[in-house]
């Protein structure tokens, strides 16, 4: 099958204080590619993906999905992309299985929970309160997300900081999952993979080049 192109960016820039944070992106992600973002600390790369996922606006610069202008199709991308960060998004007031109901799509079956909480380890904890868990299992909360969603476009920045081996294989798996069945990713990571298959994409601070 013919590959289809999901994404396309193009020269995409960011001001802060009236100066750019980063040179002006221009790229292009097909159905089943990954692409990872590098860049030296400070160079823009939390921004580059607060951009993607609409809470930043860009200075300049176009943001094309599935051959359509945002402004022409944004509850669709809005609605088919996954996006995990630095930050958990728990609620700390509801359980492991509230927040993992509440963060993923309306009609993910009980058995799909379940199966998503087994996944990172989280299967004993489903009904106890988030205040209640460690930052790391917050973390594992939110990628067992990997497991649930059914977006096509996944954004996924540091997804392995702070975690052990078996954590890294795990996200790993469900990457690869992901590319096979034909979806697509932008991800960042300081962590060499083993097991993806991924071109690269260095976001060059402006200080890099004046």
């Amino acid at each position: 099958m013919a590959a289809t192109n999901i994404l396309k960016i193009d020269n995409l820039a960011f001001e802060r204080n009236d100066t750019l944070l980063f040179e002006p992106v221009s790229l292009q992600l097909n159905s089943g590619e990954a692409l990872h973002i590098e860049g030296a600390n400070g160079a823009g790369k939390t921004t580059f993906f607060q951009i993607l996922i609409n809470l930043l606006e860009p200075s300049a610069g176009s943001i094309f999905f599935r051959g359509q202008t945002f402004s022409k199709c944004r509850y669709d991308y809005l609605s088919d992309i996954l996006f995990i960060g630095h930050q958990s998004g728990v609620k700390a007031t509801l359980s492991v299985e509230e927040n993992l109901r509440w963060m993923s799509p309306d009609n993910t079956s009980a058995e799909k929970i379940a199966l998503a909480l087994q996944s990172v380890g989280l299967e004993h904890y489903a009904n106890m309160p988030c205040y209640r868990l460690s930052a790391g299992q917050h973390r594992r909360v939110a990628l067992a997300r990997l497991v649930t969603t059914t977006a096509s476009l996944w954004y996924l920045d540091e997804p392995f900081a702070a975690l052990d081996k078996q954590g890294v294989a795990f996200i790993e798996g469900c990457m690869q999952q992901h590319l096979n069945s034909g979806g697509a990713m932008v991800f960042s990571s300081h962590q060499d993979l083993v097991k993806i298959e991924a071109r690269s994409y260095r976001l060059q601070s402006y200080r890099e080049v004046m």
